[in-house]
């Protein structure tokens, strides 16, 4: 089995994948000329505006619960595999997607709103919604949604849960088993509260565990102030090989830096456009903003905190494909948390373990919540019409089984099946954003004009040509029917 997942991980994250992906970031970069920094001011107020309403949740919620999704154990664990695998010059290249997929996130999460639904009382939306709506293959949109709740249920809980396992072991010599049970009982109490729950938990909890995380990082930083000049020319020298310890893992910079940037930011895999969804708002194109928004914070800011803390520090080993070690200041141990555990724990004795793996443990939980929000939202696009209550019953039994099953396994295969997982998701979701660009390009532009003449901006998707947009026309006409 392990062969087979390597094989198959090779398969769907070889080079053109890692092309295409920055290939088609770039491209929305230029065809919405560059709107990830022309619109950043819009981007910051948009994420505070509108409230949430019985079927949907509000901007800022919707944030929420997509950086629960984007935050998490690939903000820990994945920044320290990168540096670990790909030198410091892997940092960068996390940078660089992060730039160009904050175009790719507009557009995927615009998507989502233009082509959402309102079912079961609630909105739902997400690339299995616009793929069958924009393109008409039901079929893709099938399998799509398939693909999603295989990965979010099954494949990628056990990334984050064991990441959380690993993390309290190391620094409370928590036994795994323990925490296994405690993160089932917590996941059960939000998840059968419902969507407004998972909502409500993720706007207190973000923000508050983020914004602490990226503290502790500037107070290191800060201690190590001196260091700054030396430790962003690594970074640079690095990423283009020009470092000369590191200067022969350009390419594995490269490809570690995309694939987990990839994975931590989410940018094109389609998670985000989940939540995206559920807004309430009142042109698309709102959201689309706050969610492009959502990558910056993931990368440039959380997974940054952790590059430097490991990298001011120098808590790292670097391994060559050869298997030699170009720098080794931990030893054989696999990169992971334990990297970001001694980066803190050198500057704060005492502290520095159990404050990451805290952070670990509400980073990956969230994410954990958001996968379950995500995989509930697929189940209800295949069962629509239908009683859904049962599927919906299954996937929450079978969502904390993942979480508890994940905690004990081992972090190799964790991570072997969560790129399995998310390499499916990429690959299906990438081709449909290409596909169905044009309505996302064309909604930007209205949301620009309509700001231009000093208006709020509101959606009509008959003005603009944008067929199938059939939640938006009910609304305009006053009668928000739900869909069978």
């Amino acid at each position: 089995m392990d062969k087979f997942v390597g094989w198959l991980n090779d398969v769907l994250w070889s080079p053109p994948l890692i092309i295409i992906c920055i290939l088609v970031g770039l491209f929305f970069s230029l065809s919405t000329r560059f709107l990830q920094v022309r619109l950043i001011k819009d981007m910051l107020a948009q994420m505070f505006k509108g409230k949430s309403s019985e079927a949907g949740i509000s901007s800022f919620q919707a944030l929420s619960v997509a950086l629960s999704g984007r935050v998490g154990t690939g903000n820990i664990a994945g920044v320290a595999t990168a540096i670990g695998l790909g030198g410091p010059g892997a940092l960068f290249w996390m940078w660089l997607i992060a730039f160009v997929g904050a175009a790719t996130a507009y557009v995927e999460s615009t998507l989502a709103q233009i082509y959402k639904v309102k079912q079961d009382g609630e909105y739902r939306g997400g690339p299995a919604y616009y793929i069958e709506k924009g393109t008409g293959m039901r079929w893709y949109g099938i399998v799509f949604a398939i693909a999603t709740i295989i990965s979010l249920t099954f494949l990628m809980p056990g990334v984050q849960a064991n990441a959380i396992a690993e993390g309290l072991e190391n620094a409370f010599g928590m036994h795994k088993m323990v925490t296994a049970v405690i993160i089932a009982v917590l996941l059960g109490i939000i998840i059968f509260g419902g969507v407004k729950r998972i909502a409500g938990v993720a706007q207190f909890v973000v923000p508050f565990m983020a914004l602490g995380y990226i503290l502790v990082s500037l107070i290191i930083v800060f201690i190590n102030i001196d260091q700054v000049p030396a430790v962003f020319a690594q970074i640079f020298k690095s990423a283009f090989g020009a470092d000369a310890t590191f200067g022969g893992l350009i390419g594995s910079a490269i490809a570690w830096g995309v694939k987990r940037g990839i994975y931590s930011n989410e940018a094109g895999q389609g998670t985000g456009a989940h939540a995206a969804g559920a807004a309430e708002v009142s042109h698309p194109a709102k959201q689309g903003l706050v969610q492009a928004f959502s990558v910056y914070i993931d990368t440039w800011f959380v997974c940054t905190a952790t590059g430097l803390m490991i990298l001011f520090t120098g808590m790292f080993s670097t391994k060559a494909p050869d298997g030699t070690y170009l720098y080794n200041k931990m030893g054989t141990a696999d990169p992971g948390p334990q990297y970001t555990q001694s980066a803190v724990e050198s500057v704060l004795p005492g502290f520095g373990a159990g404050f990451v793996a805290i952070s670990l443990f509400f980073f990956a939980f969230t994410t954990i919540m958001a996968y379950y929000y995500m995989s509930e939202t697929n189940v209800a696009y295949l069962t629509r019409g239908k009683n859904n209550r049962w599927a919906i019953l299954l996937i929450k039994f079978v969502s904390i089984a993942a979480v508890f099953y994940g905690c004990v396994k081992t972090s190799k295969v964790a991570w072997a099946f969560g790129d399995t997982g998310l390499g499916i998701m990429v690959w299906l979701n990438i081709i449909a954003v290409v596909i169905l660009m044009k309505p996302a390009l064309v909604a930007l532009k209205d949301y620009e004009r309509q700001k231009k003449a000093g208006k709020d901006p509101v959606f009509d998707p008959e003005v603009l040509g944008i067929k199938n947009a059939d939640y938006w026309v009910e609304a305009k006409k006053g009668d928000k029917k739900e869909v069978s």
